[in-house]
């Protein structure tokens, strides 16, 4: 299969991801990470990562070792929508009553509504492939299969 990268340039792949279809506009996407934000918290994560007793696959698809990835940049810049993202002790009360404590997530803005778009299994299925990430980010802002 064909795939448009989020630079624009093109790749093969034969994995198949569905996308749910929506009414009204994404205003912005927000992913909650399964991680805390404070430095206990971070330097608790990036240890436990390396135990292997914590996870978080939207933290495996936008960071590396310890910064964002590049090419996270470049595909979140690419989409026509805000990225933004939270930890799970600074998310926004709204974006923390849709999550109900599920994280890692992602979640679109259609007007006033909030929906959960991926969950944290969605979220696993990319296996760290940050290139599916944003190219299924892009057709859900597109509000089209990206298996075309």
């Amino acid at each position: 299969m064909r795939r448009t990268r989020c630079d624009g340039s093109t790749t093969v792949s034969n994995s198949v991801v569905i996308v749910r279809s929506v009414n009204q506009t994404v205003s912005e996407f927000i992913g909650v990470y399964d991680a805390d934000s404070t430095l206990v918290g971070e330097v608790s994560y990036w240890i436990g990562t390396r135990l292997g007793r914590t996870h978080c696959s939207l933290c495996d698809l936008t960071h590396g070792m310890f910064t964002q990835k590049n090419e996270w940049k470049s595909c979140s810049r690419n989409l026509s929508v805000p990225f933004r993202t939270f930890h799970r002790n600074d998310a926004p009360n709204d974006v923390l009553d849709v999550a109900q404590g599920a994280f890692p997530l992602v979640l679109a803005r259609h007007g006033e509504e909030l929906k959960v778009i991926l969950t944290s299994a969605e979220l696993e299925a990319f296996q760290s492939s940050t290139l599916q990430f944003g190219n299924w980010l892009k057709a859900y802002l597109e509000n089209q299969s990206p298996t075309s």
